[in-house]
């Protein structure tokens, strides 16, 4: 779904790139974004289907003697987490930014919450819609919000995840 999903998004470049120039982008810094996000979902997607069972469980690693004799065991198995996977996302890759962090959420069958920088949050709003348009995503696996989060972290448990690009300034305050 990812390689169908970067393929359809390689068919709206030239809009995105537009998009991109009214933030103040020049055309060589839209397409890096853009051809760049586009790439990383391509990447992933091979990665997952190279690396990656066809299931809900990952077997990580060998099994691993605990006890003596070997009556005791252990393997890692790895599951999806059961909540969101949010992502706070900076204003200088509206497109990549997204796409960087959703790819990896959708591979581990976590749903996206994408938050984007209000300076440019229409552009990646756009990019959503584009996602949305294709129909290739399962249903409620991505949503958008746009302006102020208001209490949303407080929201989350240890089943979510939070993926940040940003300042400083917030850093400092989602780590509080």
């Amino acid at each position: 779904l990812l390689k169908a999903l970067a393929s359809h998004l390689r068919e709206h470049r030239e809009e995105l790139y537009a998009l991109s120039h009214r933030t103040g982008a020049t055309l060589a810094d839209a397409k890096f974004d853009v051809d760049g996000g586009i790439a990383v979902l391509s990447a992933y997607a091979s990665k997952a289907r190279r690396e990656l069972p066809n299931d809900t469980v990952y077997v990580e690693g060998d099994v691993e003697p605990l006890g003596k004799g070997g009556t005791f065991v252990g393997q890692h198995l790895c599951t999806p987490l059961l909540g969101v996977a949010v992502q706070i996302n900076a204003f200088n890759f509206p497109v990549w930014g997204p796409l960087e962090k959703l790819a990896p959420a959708f591979v581990a069958g976590m749903p996206s919450l994408i938050k984007p920088a209000s300076q440019t949050a229409y552009l990646t709003a756009r990019l959503v819609e584009l996602i949305v348009e294709s129909e290739l995503l399962p249903e409620g696996s991505m949503q958008l919000l746009c302006g102020d989060a208001g209490d949303l972290l407080d929201h989350l448990t240890e089943q979510d995840m939070v993926a940040f690009t940003g300042s400083a300034d917030t850093a400092r305050r989602l780590r509080a």
